[in-house]
C-alpha cells in the first residue's frame, strides 16, 4: 500500500447537503464502493480497508460519487444510516464541544460530569439549562463581560447536554435557525 496513492475523499450527506466527514480511499476502497454501494476508505491509521459501519453499524449507502476538476479528490453523496463521526457525532466538523458531549453521552465514563446529567434524564438536563438561563441574564444585567461569558458558556455546555438526552443534534437547531432567516 506504501506505493499506491490515496484520494482524499469528502463525505457529503445526499438530504442535507452537509459535509460529514473527510477520509481517503485507494483503488480497491473505490471498486468496494461502487460494487457495493457503501462508503469504503483506506484507514491510515490501521494501514488497512475500511468499510464505514463495519463496527458501528453506522453504514453509508452511497448515492453519488464526484470527482473534482482536477481529477485529485472525491466527493461522496451519501445517506448515512447514523452518525459519521466516531464521537457520536452527527458530523466529523460539528463543533468541538458537541464533540465532547456526544462522546461522553456514548461512552458514559466513570466520573463524567456529562454522564452523570444524562442519568438524569430530559428533565435534569432541562433543570439546568433554566438555571443557567437565569444566571446568564442576571450577570448581563448586574456583572461585568468575563461573568456574563462565564455564565453563557454554562448555558451553552448545558444546552448541548439538554439535545444529547433528547437525542438531538445541534444541527437541527442550526436547521431550524437557516429555516427562519430564510423566511424572511
Amino acid at each position: 500500500m506504501a506505493d499506491e496513492a490515496l484520494t482524499p475523499v469528502i463525505v457529503q450527506d445526499a438530504a442535507t447537503s452537509r459535509v460529514l466527514m473527510l477520509a481517503y480511499a485507494n483503488d480497491e476502497a473505490l471498486r468496494l464502493t461502487r460494487e457495493t454501494g457503501e462508503a469504503w476508505f483506506w484507514s491510515r491509521s490501521r494501514g488497512e480497508l475500511w468499510h464505514k459501519g463495519a463496527t458501528s453499524g453506522n453504514t453509508m449507502a452511497v448515492e453519488e460519487i464526484r470527482d473534482d476538476c482536477d481529477g485529485d479528490a472525491l466527493l461522496y453523496r451519501v445517506h448515512p444510516s447514523g452518525p459519521a463521526c466516531h464521537t457520536g457525532a452527527e458530523s466529523c466538523f460539528a463543533p468541538w464541544l458537541w464533540r465532547v458531549v456526544a462522546e461522553r453521552a456514548a461512552t458514559r465514563p466513570e466520573g463524567s460530569y456529562v454522564a452523570s446529567l444524562l442519568d438524569g434524564g430530559p428533565a435534569a438536563a432541562a433543570r439546568k439549562v433554566g438555571e443557567e438561563g437565569v444566571e446568564a441574564a442576571l450577570a448581563a444585567v448586574t456583572e461585568s463581560d468575563e461573568r456574563l461569558v462565564e455564565e453563557l458558556a454554562d448555558l451553552w455546555f448545558h444546552s448541548y447536554v439538554l439535545l444529547a438526552a433528547r437525542g438531538l443534534q445541534p444541527s437541527a437547531v442550526e436547521d431550524e435557525l437557516r429555516r427562519r432567516h430564510a423566511a424572511r
